[in-house]
């Protein structure tokens, strides 16, 4: 059944025209209702949960959930769920869309909001597909979520029983449509708070005790170990990867690291994270953070002998995951990939997805891409062509016996 692809690139571009960055999703999920209830959807079956209530970070909306009840001779299939993101990077904001071509681009200097509005206009336009052809499916959950982008909080947030039990899931993000990502990192996001004494730079400098000379120290340390960056110990088959990256440097919400070069610095925050497909090496690498700044602020002293000090805490964004290949899921997702005519790409992501909270809440997702290309950058671009595959990828993933 072949796709209406101008419909689908129109609800893309409209997609892309409202602003909805992390945290900020309510226009976003207002415009994703209004374009499900005008391709079919009646009201009754589109929701906003309350995850918004549990996110540790403020948060406008909840998950937009959609339930589509099941048609024809698929009708009593056990339940499927397609699911994105509805949010983008800050950097998106004020984006300018337009059509170049088989490419989206944008006319201003952000990123575009591909990531992930390719998502979204994917899921409605599977909406609007099954509804417009009357096609048999089994019964499909639609899930929109928040906060992706700055900690997978609203998939991690969600409530199971909001899902309708689900036997499978299929997650859009990314570029190609082709790429079936059965697998993904798990991350720490840490942050280090560090103590020193102030004093006079130019008159009393041995009474002052330096917090920048104490993330330099430790940070220093840290590179020497190899543990910065790319990270790998060991050799051959046994080796262990993952890596590592230090963020914002400042001096607490809104204030630089410091107040002035007359003053030495008494707080320096630190935040980073650590990755691997290793459930245990990622938290291995945030260890030797955490061991790198504890030793350097001892080091750093004033003329009293005193010390710095350290507080450091860590917690675990999401978890590595690696399906089989051989899961219905995943079996599902590489027929339907080669149905539309692609080549599956079976591999795994260095990046966390909102499958990693939903294969952990027990539910097998596979993700795929819908056209992304450079995303969270001001180069990003979309793919026409592999936009139009993932929208004809979803109806067949819905629609297959």
């Amino acid at each position: 059944m072949p796709v209406d692809t101008k419909a689908a690139t129109d609800r893309l571009m409209r997609f892309l025209s409202v602003e909805g960055v992390t945290g900020q999703e309510a226009a976003i999920g207002r415009e994703l209702t209004a374009a499900l209830k005008e391709s079919g959807v009646p009201d009754k079956a589109i929701r906003l949960d309350d995850a918004n209530t549990r996110i540790p970070v403020p948060t406008e909306t909840g998950n937009l959930i959609v339930d589509l009840p099941g048609r024809g001779a698929l009708h009593n299939q056990p339940r499927i769920m397609f699911m994105t993101h509805m949010d983008t990077v800050p950097l998106c904001a004020g984006a300018k869309p337009k059509k170049s071509g088989r490419k989206i681009v944008n006319e201003a200097r952000t990123a575009l909001g591909g990531d992930n509005r390719c998502g979204c206009g994917v899921l409605v336009t599977l909406a609007a597909e099954l509804e417009k052809h009357k096609l048999d499916h089994p019964p499909i959950t639609l899930l929109f979520c928040v906060r992706e982008e700055s900690g997978l909080y609203g998939a991690r947030h969600v409530k199971l029983d909001e899902l309708g039990s689900p036997a499978m899931a299929f997650n859009y993000d990314g570029g190609s449509a082709s790429n079936v990502v059965i697998g993904a990192v798990g991350a720490d996001r840490w942050t280090v708070e560090i103590f020193g004494r102030a004093s006079h730079a130019g008159v009393a400098p041995e009474r002052g005790i330096s917090s920048t000379m104490i993330m330099a120290l430790a940070l220093a340390e840290v590179k020497a170990g190899g543990w910065f960056g790319k990270v790998v110990k060991g050799k051959g088959a046994s080796a262990r990867m993952g890596t590592s990256n230090v963020g914002p440097v400042t001096g607490g919400e809104g204030r630089p690291a410091g107040d002035a070069t007359n003053v030495v610095t008494d707080y320096v925050h630190v935040r980073g994270e650590s990755r691997s497909h290793d459930g245990k090496f990622f938290k291995e690498i945030t260890k030797a953070y955490k061991a790198a700044f504890e030793k350097a602020a001892k080091k750093v002293t004033n003329a009293q002998g005193k010390s710095g000090k350290v507080k450091f805490k860590a917690e675990t964004d999401y978890y590595p995951f690696r399906m089989k290949e051989n899961l219905p899921v995943v079996k599902r997702a590489i027929e339907a990939v080669s149905a539309v005519g692609g080549t599956p790409n079976v591999r795994a992501a260095n990046g966390g997805l909102d499958a990693n909270w939903m294969v952990r809440h027990g539910i097998p997702t596979v993700t795929f891409g819908a056209g992304q290309n450079e995303a969270h950058t001001i180069d990003e671009w979309i793919n026409l062509d592999e936009y139009d595959r993932a929208c004809a990828l979803a109806v067949q993933l819905a629609t297959m016996r």
